[in-house]
């Protein structure tokens, strides 16, 4: 039990339910269909019925990366090790024993980098900054020489036009937080309202779009729940304490950005939002549908958007916790206004509830752990969907992004939203002549934009969309086996190459249009 500075119990008050079984289940009953706002059913439609589809005025068109994925230089101008470079280090941790030492070398390569955006005629791009560049340990004053860094880039983007959008945490805490808890420790929340409160003072009068956190459920449940991910601890309660953590960090980030930024600025969180489908209607698989929907984004929604944690999200967990590490208060600090969602996507998510006496199956794109990413929900089973895959195994679903983000619209009436990551990686080879055709990636993006199109049709304020990723990059436990990028990069020569999709996405950013097809 938590107990105050006088010694007496602090209560733990129960939030109510921030969406019920009976909600949920209805809501997923029939996975081929999702409500509109209008409450009138989304069909499918064929992509060659209309003819040139312009999105609003003023949508931005980016490319994201984060920086131990191509920033390189992982030890120079003070950057001390991030937990991504102890945990790449590790044998057995990332294929190949591939790490992020140098990367796509982003670090020297900017100017070059930031040239072919422009020459795409792109207008934003996403990038992240590496804690431990701009605060080694974590703590005390910022390293100006990694701040330099950033200041080049956001100049060099501004100077061609290009809007900056910057995410302060893409999972690289420094090492020296993690030796002393990491995300499991409460302390780190504070020192993540400082690291925020030094980059918005260095670069708040040039960047326009700040999201605090990408994709926390990796960072808590892949870091310390199944070990795939660094820290790469395999501890269900440590998974949710992190959890926790990720939101009131997120929360005094907030107050932190908006006490030091222009009025002008806007703030957002980034979610990989799971679009979770219950393999059959049955009362069984719908309940394991409600349960990953809840680990897999109700439990920071929740509490960012709507200031209590789900009810249905507690109850599951109650063998492995009371929640007591949410202390009085938190919730409210969580709960801080923002400018922007931001909707991460790949692949819908499809889920049975396992039969007495089997193993459940683990085909959710996390797998290569014997340990669950799922705290209290161990008892589901991850279905592969039929139809086409890319490299990564994932289904190539684009109705689910669609289904996504009319959800999230109608759940959060008023939030503007931004596709902040979308793309798939295919086995991309350079022919004869130097080129790369990629026309499955073409075909990908082409009908994920056709749904971010259709989602903004049926009522979705859906503000701008960034592709992943502008370069083939270091891609976490997979080390540099796939390749998401639109501009090849030759690991051993660092040589860039536009690939086909680079410059059909760079026609699309031009004409804010989509062609019509032939």
């Amino acid at each position: 039990m938590r107990l105050s500075q006088d010694g007496r119990p602090l209560r733990h008050r129960t939030p109510p339910l921030t969406t019920t079984r009976e909600h949920f289940v209805s809501a997923v009953s029939e996975p081929s269909t999702v409500t509109h706002p209008t409450d009138s059913p989304v069909t499918r439609h064929d992509p060659r019925e209309s003819a040139e589809r312009h999105f609003p005025a003023g949508f931005l068109w980016g490319t994201a990366t984060s920086a131990y994925q191509v920033e390189g230089a992982v030890a120079e101008d003070g950057r001390t090790p991030s937990i991504w470079d102890t945990f790449s280090a590790t044998p057995g941790k990332v294929h190949g024993g591939h790490t992020g030492e140098v990367a796509a070398d982003h670090y020297h390569r900017r100017a070059e980098d930031v040239a072919l955006m422009a020459g795409l005629g792109l207008n934003a791009y996403r990038f992240s900054v590496s804690w431990p560049r701009v605060q080694p340990t974590g703590r005390g004053p910022a390293v100006q020489r990694g701040l330099d860094f950033y200041r080049a880039l956001v100049d060099d983007l501004c100077e061609r036009g290009v809007r900056p959008a910057l995410t302060l945490y893409h999972w690289d805490l420094p090492q020296e937080l993690e030796d002393s808890g990491g995300w499991a420790n409460r302390d780190t929340v504070g020192r993540f309202a400082e690291y925020a409160h030094l980059v918005a003072e260095a670069l708040g009068d040039r960047v326009p779009l700040w999201t605090t956190l990408n994709e926390p459920w990796c960072s808590a449940f892949l870091g310390y729940g199944s070990g795939r991910h660094a820290p790469g601890r395999t501890e269900p309660l440590a998974a949710l304490r992190a959890a926790h953590h990720l939101n009131l960090a997120h929360g005094t980030a907030v107050s932190a950005l908006r006490s030091v930024l222009p009025g002008s600025a806007k703030v957002a969180v980034s979610h990989n939002l799971h679009l979770v489908r219950p393999a059959t209607t049955s009362a069984a698989d719908r309940d394991a549908a409600r349960r990953i929907d809840a680990l897999g984004g109700r439990v920071f929604t929740g509490p960012m958007l709507d200031g209590r944690y789900p009810a249905d999200l507690i109850e599951d967990t109650a063998a492995l916790t009371d929640w007591n590490f949410v202390a009085e208060g938190d919730l409210e600090a969580i709960r801080q206004p923002i400018d922007l969602l931001g909707v991460n996507f790949y692949t819908p998510t499809v889920v049975s509830a396992t039969p007495e006496g089997q193993e459940p199956g683990r085909a959710d794109g996390h797998g290569g752990s014997a340990h669950s990413p799922w705290p209290g929900s161990e008892r589901v089973t991850f279905r592969q969907p039929p139809g086409e895959r890319t490299a990564s195994g994932w289904a190539v679903d684009p109705s689910a992004l669609r289904e996504l983000l009319v959800r999230v619209a109608r759940e959060h009436p008023g939030l503007p939203l931004l596709v902040t990551e979308n793309g798939a990686a295919f086995e991309d080879t350079l022919d004869a002549d130097g080129a790369v055709h990629d026309p499955r990636r073409v075909a990908y993006l082409r009908a994920h934009l056709e749904a971010v199109h259709r989602a903004i049709s049926d009522g979705a304020d859906v503000r701008g969309y960034f592709l992943w990723s502008l370069l083939d990059n270091f891609e976490w436990s997979e080390g540099y086996a796939k390749r998401f990028g639109i501009v090849h990069v030759d690991f051993a020569t660092q040589r860039r190459v536009l690939k086909d999709s680079a410059r059909w996405y760079g026609a699309v950013a031009r004409a804010n249009a989509l062609p019509q097809l032939r």
